[in-house]
């Protein structure tokens, strides 16, 4: 049997399903944007940092696989979307004739990528893990009344550009940001995303790397 793809996963109704739902739930509650262009984003980045970095092809795909099913438990709940992800995957993957072992390094990485309690526990939840958290961008803003925004708004709403830069020979995993000094600082970025940057910091260690910031040409971290 060929190995399942993204495409294969892509393809699949199911899957689609839960990911148009799961992001109207989200809406619905006031949530940032977790549509097709969050895990279509997730699901590349975690690809090119595993890429990069000179891993095997098959687990740069398998990164790019969790990446884009890694939030379909928000059409259960917000909280915990981690381990209800990890269990939709889970059936969803052995549907589709993946191997165990396979499935099982996809659903350690979805189950442990959430903020509150998750950690790199593979090589690939580590690639999910800088790929998620470096998606911040304005795009991702639903509330078109700037005058009603909250920290998350503005701080998502200032980000003009971020890109995860990848630099095998130094070892160096970068989140860089150009970010609008009129509608936020980088000091309510650390206010907000202060756990999201350590998990980055622990998930690059876990690939033998340095995690780093930059906002604007200057270096935070």
């Amino acid at each position: 049997m060929d190995p399942v793809t993204l495409e294969d996963v892509k393809r699949d109704p199911e899957v689609d399903a839960l990911i148009v739902k799961g992001n109207e739930h989200l809406g619905a509650m006031g949530f940032t944007e977790h549509s097709h262009r969050h895990l279509n984003l997730v699901a590349k980045i975690g690809y090119n940092v595993l890429e990069h970095l000179g891993y095997d092809r098959r687990l740069a795909e398998l990164a790019a696989i969790a990446g884009y099913l890694h939030d379909i438990g928000n059409v259960i709940s917000r909280q915990d979307h981690g381990q209800t992800g990890a269990l939709l995957a889970y059936r969803i993957l052995t549907r589709l004739g993946m191997p165990a072992g396979e499935v099982a390094t996809i659903v350690g990485a979805i189950g442990n990528h959430e903020e509150e309690y998750g950690q790199a526990v593979n090589t690939v939840g580590a690639a999910l893990i800088l790929a998620d958290k470096s998606d911040v961008h304005r795009s991702r803003v639903r509330n078109n009344d700037i005058s009603t925004f909250d920290i998350h708004d503005r701080v998502n709403y200032a980000v003009e550009h971020s890109f995860l830069r990848v630099d095998a020979s130094r070892r160096t995993i970068t989140l860089e940001l150009t970010i609008d000094l009129s509608i936020s600082t980088p000091m309510e970025y650390f206010e907000i995303f202060l756990t999201r940057m350590m998990m980055c910091r622990r998930a690059a260690a876990f690939l033998d790397c340095h995690f780093g910031l930059v906002a604007n040409e200057a270096r935070l971290l």
